[in-house]
């Protein structure tokens, strides 16, 4: 099962959204990066809420790539059909900021990793569980 899915992955139907998914993320995680270094170390906000305010900057700008790029095929287009697909990638991606803020918080209080290199590994994990329900409710 694991070795089909990865297979897929590679070359299947999802291949294309995939790769496409994985770059809105990494160019919306380097955003979230940058913001999250300015509300923590230029702001001076707790980074658990830096993180919270970045991650729902990021999450809005996500949908506008993803949907423009990633899943074209069943892009949201007028304004009604857009806000809901907003609102349910808001829902989907809303679950996921208790993951990522829990690894997040994990790595840095137990694992003593820096908050920036933390939020990275917490991002990727989220990122799977992201994909998952964003391609299946979202646009499926």
């Amino acid at each position: 099962m694991v070795r089909a899915f990865l297979r897929n992955l590679r070359s299947g139907p999802i291949a294309v959204q995939m790769r496409r998914f994985v770059i809105v993320g990494a160019f919306t995680a380097g955003i979230q990066q940058g913001l999250l270094w300015a509300f923590v170390d230029a702001a001076g906000l707790n980074y658990l809420i830096g993180a919270t305010i970045a991650i729902e900057i990021t999450i809005l700008l996500s949908y506008v790539f993803n949907n423009a790029w990633t899943f074209e095929a069943t892009q949201h287009t007028g304004v009604g059909q857009y806000l809901r697909g907003m609102l349910k990638t808001n829902l989907v991606r809303g679950t996921a900021i208790p993951i990522q803020l829990g690894i997040l918080y994990g790595l840095v209080e137990w694992g003593g990793i820096m908050y920036l290199v933390a939020n990275v590994m917490a991002i990727f994990v989220s990122g799977l569980y992201r994909f998952a329900l964003d391609s299946q409710w979202t646009w499926g």
